[in-house]
């Protein structure tokens, strides 16, 4: 399927994608508790801003204010009705910003988790989580959306019902899943899982990675397990802008903009291709992760100890493969990779 993305990958060798939505939004207002998609219809003038911060901070792709925009998370707000209006209008905002620019800006739709367990473990059953994640795609395309993001995915059930419902959508996609807990999903699977999981689709997104999960570092140590792997598909990096803190009734992320400046460069040299923050991460990051990704040379893949050494250390000593209570024997590995 040839659709913009597809098209700028060919041309580049990365592409920075955008920062946090929640962190920003909460800036301009946000208060907690509310639902963030509401505001493309009641403050489209914060939504374009978002956007455009990104883009001007130098990101090649932005994704769209519909991560929790399904019907399963909208119903915790009474607007379950709307999911595919509210995505709709996202995309259309994201459209209108990116029409605008002389260069290419990928307009991404963003897809989150239903927040539903699925069975056999917990209610929802595969078909209506195809059903929901149809009906938000059917929005976003209407809006506009160069290509679908699914993005912090803990169960491989869940990944598979979206490029279910993706095709019957007719979009292209790209998948990421948050690798929190030791090196795994909070779902148990590993960053060579995800691989088996992605090349056993019947429709496999254009790109796969992480986003989110614990900090900087593990998530770097998550790439190496993917492009251990030998996959040819791109692989997309977006991590937190350093671990939160509990500062003065609010959470604060710790990673300044030369760390993830840092970040940026070595996600690049352990595999990465598509590039970009998750909470916390500011145009201010952006704009120094673009710097760093255009003025560096690219480099070796990184060893796990350039990693810690230059983000800080990983937050667990197991990566979430082998045997998770040998930490050194996965520190040798991680050596052998570069």
């Amino acid at each position: 399927m040839t659709n913009a993305l597809s098209k700028l990958l060919k041309t580049r060798d990365w592409l920075l994608a955008d920062g946090a939505t929640g962190t920003n939004l909460f800036n301009m207002g946000l208060e907690s508790g509310d639902a963030p998609e509401m505001w493309n219809d009641e403050h489209p003038d914060r939504i374009t801003r978002l956007y455009t911060m990104a883009v001007d901070a130098g990101s090649d792709i932005f994704l769209t204010n519909s991560f929790g925009g399904n019907a399963a998370r909208l119903k915790l707000h009474g607007a379950e009705k709307r999911a595919r209006e509210l995505s709709r209008i996202s995309a259309e905002i994201g459209r209108e910003v990116a029409d605008k620019r002389d260069r290419t800006v990928i307009v991404a739709g963003s897809v989150g988790p239903t927040g539903e367990i699925m069975a056999p473990m917990g209610a929802l059953t595969h078909e209506l989580a195809v059903e929901i994640f149809h009906e938000q795609a059917e929005g976003l395309k209407e809006g506009g959306a160069d290509v679908l993001w699914l993005e912090t995915i803990s169960a491989p059930e869940e990944y598979k019902a979206a490029a279910e419902a993706f095709k019957l959508a007719g979009m292209p996609w790209c998948g990421t899943m948050s690798f929190d807990t030791a090196g795994r999903t909070m779902m148990g699977l590993t960053s060579a899982d995800m691989v088996n999981v992605v090349e056993g689709l019947a429709n496999p997104p254009l790109g796969y990675g992480a986003n989110c999960g614990v900090g900087a570092s593990d998530l770097l140590r998550t790439v190496l397990g993917f492009a251990a792997q030998g996959t040819d598909r791109p692989i997309i990096a977006k991590g937190n802008a350093g671990i939160p803190k509990y500062h003065d009734g609010h959470i604060h992320y710790d990673g300044t903009p030369e760390l993830m400046a840092d970040y940026a460069v070595l996600a690049r040299d352990s595999g990465a291709t598509i590039i970009g923050g998750c909470c916390g991460t500011t145009a201010e990051h952006l704009e120094k992760m673009h710097e760093a990704l255009s003025t560096r040379p690219r480099g070796e893949r990184p060893t796990l100890e350039q990693i810690t050494e230059a983000l800080g250390p990983f937050s667990s000593a197991a990566d979430g493969t082998g045997d998770d209570d040998d930490g050194p024997k996965r520190e040798r590995r991680g050596r052998r990779r570069g």
